[in-house]
This record gives structure tokens, C-alpha cells and sequence, in this order.
């Protein structure tokens, strides 16, 4: 199974019996969820400038680089290490591309503990609505993307950044909540809130009957 937890733990075994090949298949095991955090996190004005892939592929040298560290000890999972692996090297060509600019807070997630960028509400809304917005809806998707993302700006930033991490992000309550700094019971409290909050937004949109 792709997200058998034992795989990841043969994996690191093979990497600390000097199997430098094994850090290529945890990369590549975690990639999917890796990219799709660079999706939603990358600043809508490096789109078309900056690949997903050519973030991961500078993040796998960077965990190359940093794998030794890693293997003295982390605190972290191997997959949530290679996110905040990969999100550093992100936070890199935000500084590259943009510089010191910074983006309207009203549109942010809220930054927790680790240094990485931000997602968007309007990266949140557009993901919501592309699941639930079918062509035929295309003309008044806009408006909907802008609806949703002024609701998700109404709700509380740590809600927002766990609807980013458990829904789009796809991590475990478990992850979430290391990643928070949270418990895993306060964390599925705001989860399950936020969700109730959207679903029962979206119900009134055209086309979005169905909650996320």
C-alpha cells in the first residue's frame, strides 16, 4: 500500500544502514502529498515562472544534503521532514522571486511553528470549488472562488490551517497536531467545525451541493 506506515519505516532502516538509495524511494513514495503542499502553498505571482517539480527536485538535494541530521535525531517523521524540507526550499524561491514583497494578510492561512510559506484562501477557495465546480458552472466560478475565500477569511487562521493541512494536505490528526503544536483531539474539534462552516456556505453555491 502506498501509505503503509511500515514502508516509510523500512525505508528509514535502509537509510541508516547506509542505503542512500532508499532517501530516492521515500522521496518518491511521499512525492503526490509533497507536490500538492507546493501547490497550495506557492504565491499565485511565481505560477508560470516556477514548476512544482523543479521545487521538489531542489528539495531532494537539499535532503540529500541535510540526511545525516536528520538520522541523528529529529523529532519529525520522515514524511513530515521531507515536508519541511521541501517548504524551506519553497520559502527559497519566494525570497528569490519576490523578495521582501509581502502579500495582503487578509488573504493568508496563518504561519504555525515551522518556517513555511503560507497558503492562500484564494488557493483554498479555487482547490473547494474545483472539486465541486463542474464546466458548465465555469462563468460564475469567479464569483464563487470569491465567496468562498471571504468565507474562509471569516473563520478563525488556525481553522483555516488545519482545513489546509487535513483536507488539501491530506496529513493525520496525528500530523496535524505535531505540526500545530495542538493536541489531536483539538485539532479534529477545529477540523470538524471548520468543515460545517464551508459545507453549509457552499450548499449555496450553484453547483456546490456537496461539501468538501
Amino acid at each position: 500500500m502506498a501509505n503503509d506506515p511500515s514502508d516509510t519505516v523500512h525505508l528509514v532502516e535502509r537509510l541508516r544502514a547506509g542505503d542512500r538509495q532508499a532517501l530516492t524511494d521515500l522521496f518518491q513514495r511521499h512525492r503526490d502529498r509533497l507536490r500538492r503542499m507546493v501547490e497550495l502553498r506557492m504565491d499565485a505571482r511565481l505560477q508560470g515562472r516556477v514548476d512544482a517539480s523543479d521545487v521538489l527536485q531542489d528539495a531532494f538535494l537539499d535532503a540529500a544534503t541535510q540526511l545525516d541530521t536528520f538520522l541523528r535525531g529529529s523529532e519529525l517523521s520522515a514524511f513530515l521532514w521531507l515536508r519541511l524540507v521541501v517548504g524551506q526550499r519553497l520559502s527559497k524561491y519566494h525570497r528569490l522571486h519576490l523578495g521582501t514583497k509581502m502579500r495582503d494578510v487578509r488573504q493568508e492561512v496563518s504561519l504555525y511553528r515551522d518556517a513555511l510559506p503560507q497558503a492562500s484562501s484564494a488557493a483554498l477557495a479555487s482547490m473547494l470549488l474545483g472539486r465541486l465546480t463542474s464546466p458548465s458552472h465555469a462563468a460564475i466560478r469567479a464569483e464563487q472562488v470569491l465567496h468562498v475565500q471571504d468565507a474562509l477569511n471569516e473563520l478563525e487562521p488556525l481553522d483555516r490551517e488545519v482545513v489546509a493541512l487535513r483536507h488539501f494536505e491530506q496529513l493525520s490528526r496525528a500530523e496535524t497536531a505535531q505540526v500545530l503544536g495542538i493536541t489531536e483531539e483539538a485539532g479534529a474539534k477545529r477540523y470538524m467545525r471548520a468543515l460545517r462552516r464551508l459545507k453549509a456556505i457552499l450548499a449555496e453555491q450553484p453547483g456546490g451541493s456537496e461539501g468538501p
